[in-house]
């Protein structure tokens, strides 16, 4: 017979490790899967200060390596391996990766968000060299420094909003003539003495040698190119949920995060929703680790009434 685990976690970030040893814990039949490595997107940022429990900070490859130990501690389980698909249509789900195919009672999908990128050369090369994609996770680098923050939604807004309270100045670039962010944010933007706004504009290229010392810009009306100083660029253009491989097993919202509230609880009976992969209003590496605790305690609770 083919072996049925209690619960597989998708996805070895916070909140995949932290349900993974939830799950360890109460001796339950688990097994993580990860395509990577441990710690997913909180691995590219350089040090972690508002994570409870590290009073001088931590990096987050250190944190992530942390969370698979403290998990593994208790038994849980890693297998290396991309999942490619699922088929939720049973009670036993399936879930085939590159290398097998697993079967299981409950689900955890915990496979995170990734954020959008300029596609700019030398992009990925400067990540935590100058570019960042969090600014509540490292915008504290650049107290009494010059950023630039790129985008026009709620998340650049808020970003730009952030970094101003802590840094010299801002230069917020947007490709469009006005924000797409909502009205709220608007005005104590604008209140903001040191944010300078640079309207139908676009980055064409990032001055950089070992780290980034500015921009190079192109006005899409005017065409006129020029460049800026700059200590540090937050890209903040939107992130992409990581849900190609669920191809409609499960519901989604317009942008592609799967429907789940608090309770984790996803539109199919049986399978949780962790981290920034579900729709929420924060995304943070504790809120993450607390949807991991959250998705097993109600993973427990379908396993009692489902398989007893």
């Amino acid at each position: 017979m083919e072996h049925i685990y209690d619960i597989i976690i998708i996805g070895g970030g916070p909140a995949g490790y932290t349900a993974a040893l939830y799950a360890a814990r109460a001796g339950l039949d688990s097994l993580l899967l990860e395509k990577i490595s441990a710690g997913g997107q909180m691995t590219l940022t350089g040090d972690i200060d508002n994570y409870p429990g590290f009073d001088e900070g931590i990096d987050g490859f250190t944190l992530g390596m942390k969370m698979q130990k403290g998990a593994e501690r208790f038994g849980a389980k890693t297998e290396y391996s991309e999942v490619s698909s699922v088929d939720f249509s049973d009670k036993i789900k399936k879930i085939t990766t590159t290398n097998a195919t697993y079967l299981c009672k409950t689900v955890i999908i915990a496979t995170g968000a990734n954020p959008k990128e300029l596609g700019i050369e030398n992009e990925s090369n400067l990540i935590g060299k100058g570019i960042h994609y969090c600014a509540h996770c490292d915008g504290r680098f650049y107290k009494d420094k010059t950023v630039a923050v790129i985008g026009g939604g709620n998340s650049a807004v808020a970003d730009a909003l952030y970094l101003s309270r802590l840094v010299k100045k801002v230069y917020l670039i947007h490709r469009r003539d006005a924000l797409r962010a909502e009205k709220i944010y608007h005005k104590p933007l604008m209140q903001a003495v040191n944010v300078q706004f640079l309207w139908n504009t676009i980055v064409t290229e990032f001055i950089a040698e070992n780290k980034v010392e500015g921009l190079k810009i192109k006005n899409k009306i005017t065409e006129n190119t020029s460049e800026i100083f700059c200590d540090g660029v937050f890209i903040s253009i939107g992130r992409k949920p990581a849900t190609d491989f669920l191809k409609n097993n499960i519901s989604l919202d317009d942008n592609g995060y799967i429907i789940a509230d608090e309770t984790t609880k996803t539109s199919i009976e049986g399978v949780f929703a962790a981290g920034d992969i579900r729709t929420k209003p924060l995304r943070q590496v504790v809120t993450a680790a607390a949807d991991g605790a959250v998705a097993v305690h109600f993973a427990e609770e379908y396993l009692q009434s489902k398989f007893q």
